[in-house]
């Protein structure tokens, strides 16, 4: 079997400039390697243990999101792991949230990063998994030997929650928009000095995503969809429409987005908030986690349910937004077709939320500096390029 590669690839965003404003934007994502050459004939308890390799971005999640597709086709219920697994994926958010903003965010702004204090977060983050599943098997299929250190998760989860607290907020989170423009105005850490910055005039009204947010979440309506298309992997669609998915789309009720949206519309600005609702909001689910995990354990699921189907999909949730992953088994128990959708081939789809939210972007020498804000508050798990066609 040849080893894992690389499949992550990269989005390059070309703008048109007419009127000192943005007229057009092609957005393109290129992915240079199929995952399904790295799956295909592959036993299914195989892919869990092998897609993580092929990411260096979310490689729990889309782990997980394997684990359940192999789940699916097997029939094996490992819903006693639901929420050990969910603190997981919570811990893996953590971590992508705070590379945002301990190391990208300040680049935004013309800053140092700053690794020394990501250090301290991603100190306390490995702990998380090891103290559920000593044995490092939180993605088998089935379930792995669940022994959860309740003293050691605690431990865990308050340095995290000190992390948000002290790095990202200074204080508690903001509660409004009349809030968020208080505590942006003070600028005490990076994240306020970027949303000091979106809400200036030449950056708040714009960047409207112009798309339907992504509400599925169901497996079988992805599974639909990735058995039926195979274009939906790089150019999906919700009912023929693009849609945008990730911190928006989760939190557009949140109290904070919402009085957002009321004042500055689904923007730049919606969009930096809904990312700290996010922040604000996984310390508090990771505390419920813990305190929901204990006594019985969940056993590892062996053997199926009932006749297995031999498809599955399964589908979580990333910082980026919802990720989905199905798979077909063939005659031999081998995987003959896999299939996966991202959160980057969502929001940036030629036709999707930042080819839309650029439009009417104001032009000048500084028009790739402001594109590059809307690019970070969406967030692609690869590398983005960004140029300006000559006039």
């Amino acid at each position: 079997m040849n080893p894992p590669t690389n499949v992550e690839g990269a989005v390059s965003v070309r703008l048109s400039v007419a009127d000192n404003a943005v007229d057009r934007a092609e957005v393109a994502v290129r992915r240079p390697v199929a995952i399904a050459r790295a799956l295909i004939g592959r036993r299914p308890e195989e892919a869990a243990r092998v897609i993580p390799l092929l990411y260096s971005l979310c490689g729990t999640a889309q782990g997980l999101a394997a684990a359940q597709a192999c789940e699916a086709a097997l029939g094996l219920d490992a819903s006693g792991h639901a929420v050990a697994r969910g603190l997981t994926l919570d811990a893996e958010c953590a971590d992508a949230h705070g590379w945002q903003a301990a190391m990208e965010w300040p680049r935004l702004l013309g800053e140092r990063p700053d690794p020394h204090g990501l250090l301290a977060l991603r100190d306390a983050l490995p702990t998380v998994a090891e103290s559920l599943y000593p044995a490092g098997d939180a993605l088998r299929p089935g379930g792995g030997d669940l022994q959860p250190n309740g003293v050691a998760l605690s431990h865990a989860l308050d340095r995290v929650a000190d992390w948000f607290a002290t790095q990202l907020f200074a204080g508690s989170p903001p509660a409004d928009a009349d809030e968020l423009a208080e505590w942006a105005a003070r600028g005490a850490t990076v994240a306020a000095r970027l949303t000091a910055r979106l809400l200036a005039p030449d950056l708040a009204p714009h960047g409207a995503v112009g798309v339907s947010a992504l509400t599925e979440r169901a497996p079988s309506w992805f599974a639909e969809r990735l058995a039926a298309d195979l274009g939906f992997s790089s150019r999906p669609h919700r009912d023929g429409f693009p849609a945008h998915t990730g911190p928006l789309a989760r939190r557009a009720d949140h109290p904070l987005v919402a009085s957002v949206q009321a004042a500055h519309g689904v923007g730049v600005v919606a969009l930096m908030a809904a990312r700290l609702a996010d922040m604000a909001e996984l310390p508090r689910r990771m505390a419920a986690a813990i305190r929901q995990i204990g006594q019985p354990l969940a056993p590892p699921a062996t053997e199926a349910v009932s006749q297995p189907p031999g498809v599955g999909c399964g589908v979580v949730e990333t910082a980026r937004g919802t990720l989905a992953h199905w798979l077909r088994l063939g005659a031999d128990g081998r995987i003959a077709d896999y299939r996966t959708v991202a959160p980057t081939e969502w929001n940036f789809a030629p036709d999707g939320p930042l080819a839309r939210g650029l439009i009417g972007l104001p032009g000048g020498p500084d028009v790739v500096e402001r594109a590059g804000l809307l690019v970070a508050l969406l967030d692609p798990c690869v590398a983005c390029a960004i140029t300006v066609a000559e006039a």
